[in-house]
């Protein structure tokens, strides 16, 4: 990943001083949430794609560091809902911003950075830029609710489940390349293959990132084993073990994510392990990876590219 940064790191530094910049209010309140949750860092991911499509495409210039920015608020902003959503306590390791403050300031702070992005996306000037990034934070409220309604319920399947993280995790991925290839004037071909890269690298994200709620390292990841269970999201590791397992585990499974309870934790990984579950998940995180290296064809050759192929292994190949 550091090898990756490298190749646009003064591009990526502009980003984060823009980001910085636009965390600016007249309400201290607004300010303290908005660089706690900031500062707390992360893997910073979908800017980085907008550089690297960026550059895999042309030139970097000032307005595709915006984006970058744009993109980063509007992540940030639906951390901070989804954790008042959730009800979570824990994020990247400390604690979250509406344990710290409380669900007003978390949701009201989360309200400014969508709105300062969309400020942000004003200033570029590009109508279709902008009907992609409104189009997009649509498509995420609508993931949110969608997600929503299928917490606690053991028959969600899964179709539904992957239509949650289509649109609540990797639309946001696709407007980030898309919209790199929209700045940098690209044919409909290419716009359109940054897309779909984004899209299937998105859910790979995800699909890892459900496997990683059994088996990941808590220091590593920032968040509890088993958070999901606890807030009754049927994942894939849980549905495959639901539709696999024996008839002790699939009532195990079932219950746990009916009553929103991680307490049988253990017995469930061990549920979700025998069943090949998380191998499953994981042998869809690769084929999805691996739909979005076949998208990049359409791309000269380039070391930007190169990053943009080896982000699709890192993405299903890592500890948190």
């Amino acid at each position: 990943m550091q090898h990756i940064r490298a190749l646009v790191n003064d591009e990526f530094n502009q980003v984060n001083k823009l980001v910085i910049e636009q965390l600016h209010s007249n309400v201290p309140l607004v300010e303290n949430i908005g660089h706690y949750i900031v500062d707390a860092g992360g893997k910073r991911l979908r800017p980085l794609l907008v550089l690297l499509c960026a550059g895999a495409v042309g030139p970097i210039d000032r307005e595709h560091t915006t984006l970058a920015a744009v993109i980063e608020f509007i992540h940030t902003a639906t951390l901070l809902h989804d954790d008042v959503v959730d009800i979570s306590s824990l994020r990247r390791g400390r604690a979250t911003a509406n344990a710290k403050w409380g669900n007003a300031p978390s949701v009201l702070v989360g309200d400014f950075l969508y709105s300062r992005a969309f400020q942000l996306l004003v200033a570029l000037g590009n109508m279709p830029l902008m009907q992609l990034l409104a189009d997009t934070t649509n498509t995420i409220a609508e993931g949110e609710v969608l997600q929503l309604t299928k917490a606690g319920d053991p028959t969600t399947t899964e179709e539904a489940y992957f239509k949650v993280i289509e649109n609540k995790t990797a639309v946001l991925f696709a407007a980030a390349t898309k919209g790199a290839a929209l700045l940098s004037t690209q044919p409909t071909n290419i716009a359109d293959a940054l897309y779909r890269y984004g899209l299937n690298l998105g859910i790979a994200f995800q699909l890892a990132d459900d496997v990683l709620d059994y088996l990941g390292d808590p220091q590593k990841m920032g968040k509890n084993i088993g958070d999901d269970l606890s807030e009754g999201k049927p994942t894939l590791p849980l549905i495959t073990t639901i539709q696999r397992g024996s008839d002790e585990e699939k009532a195990l499974v079932q219950a746990a994510i009916t009553d929103r309870n991680a307490a049988a934790i253990d017995a469930i990984i061990r549920a979700v392990q025998r069943c090949g579950a998380l191998e499953y998940t994981m042998e869809r995180a690769r084929h999805y990876a691996n739909e979005a290296e076949q998208t990049l064809q359409e791309l000269p050759s380039s070391q930007h590219k190169e990053a943009l192929l080896r982000l699709c292994k890192l993405a299903v190949d890592r500890d948190r």
